[in-house]
């Protein structure tokens, strides 16, 4: 499948996938058990939200102590931007925005096609 260019960029090939890369840096007040739900809901996207065609996420350990705070990442995976924008606005994802909002001092988050 190959996806015209865009504003964003062409994907590699044919074969590439568009990864949509988070990271959250939560608040110095945020409760384990927040922490612990926005881990829990965001693993529940992949279920709700069709355009999702990988999921995966994990806690920093880099040695090189660069994180700047962010202690989260995921990475999503969708075939093509049309899965992207299906799932921003969907309302599985919104709902769970309104979940990290009060707990996340700060989000960064970038896309890119697989090469």
């Amino acid at each position: 499948m190959h996806t015209a260019p865009s504003a964003h960029g062409a994907p590699a090939s044919s074969t590439s996938v568009l990864r949509h890369v988070v990271a959250f840096k939560f608040k110095a007040d945020a409760k384990p058990e927040d922490i612990k739900r926005v881990e829990t809901e965001f693993a529940k996207l992949p279920s709700k939200i069709d355009a999702i065609k990988g999921f995966e996420w994990g806690l920093d350990n880099s040695p090189e102590k660069l994180a700047k705070g962010f202690t989260h990442c995921w990475l999503i995976t969708f075939a093509d931007e049309k899965g992207r924008d299906e799932y921003l606005p969907h309302a599985a994802h919104q709902e769970f925005v309104g979940i990290v909002k009060p707990v996340v001092d700060d989000v960064f988050v970038i896309d890119y096609w697989s090469k």
